[in-house]
């Protein structure tokens, strides 16, 4: 096992049980972590897009709608639709960068569908289904990847990417919802729906490494030890939690 392998599984196994820690809690506490990391996300946006000299106000203004899912404000979801969309509409008037404002859905998304997600009953085994299927594609893509190599899915975009990768995130994801199925009481159907949802979230690993590709930057950030920013750990979360939180409500 090599060094940089030893350093990405401390700080991904460290990382898992903080998110985990804060999944059972729930409430202020799950809402204050999601908004820290809210905060990061957009930062880290802000440098991708080469709106850096807007950083700071674009982070100023994702805490409005961010502030609105507090358990304690108890925003309903219109009002909080409006004040991403509100957000959006302000960064790009305000900055004339409309990548740079397309970061409030972005980075809103994910945020707002965890916390419904949670929010459910069942919520606990639902949140924790939606992210661990995201922690075991991302292992099964990176040893099947390691372990068979072969062809590159798109290596204009990511050339360290492979088929193999991609099948063995597939199969993890699978493995996952099947061991939940069996033992917890996840639905069946989002067991199945597992290996779909992790084609989703490497398509989001795929969008953020063209994002940086198009920056010129090879992480988005530097503030994971062996992981590289925040977006770089969270680029599958962003795409497969609001598709997995659509599917609870579309099957509810």
């Amino acid at each position: 096992m090599t060094p940089e392998l030893v350093q990405r599984s401390i700080t991904g196994i460290f990382l898992i049980v903080i998110a985990a820690l804060e999944l059972w809690l729930g409430g202020n506490a799950l809402w204050v972590l999601a908004t820290i990391v809210g905060l990061l996300m957009m930062g880290e946006w802000a440098g991708l897009t080469q709106g850096h000299e807007h950083r700071r106000f674009a982070q100023y203004a994702m805490c409005v709608p961010l502030a609105l899912l507090s358990p304690i404000a108890a925003g309903p979801s219109v009002l909080v639709a409006i004040a991403f969309l509100g957000v959006f509409l302000v960064l790009r008037l305000g900055t004339r960068n409309l990548w740079l404002a397309s970061g409030a859905i972005y980075v809103g998304l994910p945020i707002t569908a965890l916390l419904w997600l949670r929010m459910q009953e069942d919520g606990l085994l639902l949140a924790f289904w939606a992210l661990s299927l995201v922690w075991a594609t991302d292992i099964g893509a990176y040893f099947a990847g390691r372990s068979f190599g072969g062809p590159k899915v798109a290596p204009k975009i990511s050339p360290n990417k492979t088929w193999s990768g991609l099948l063995g995130g597939m199969a993890g994801a699978f493995l996952l919802g099947w061991m939940l199925a069996s033992y917890t009481t996840l639905p069946t159907h989002l067991a199945l729906a597992s290996p779909a949802l992790a084609l989703i979230a490497q398509a989001g690993d795929f969008f953020e490494s063209w994002m940086k590709r198009r920056a010129g930057v090879k992480d988005s950030g530097a503030l994971i030890p062996g992981h590289g920013g925040v977006l770089d750990r969270l680029d599958g979360v962003v795409t497969a939690l609001p598709v997995a939180a659509l599917l609870i409500w579309f099957w509810a």
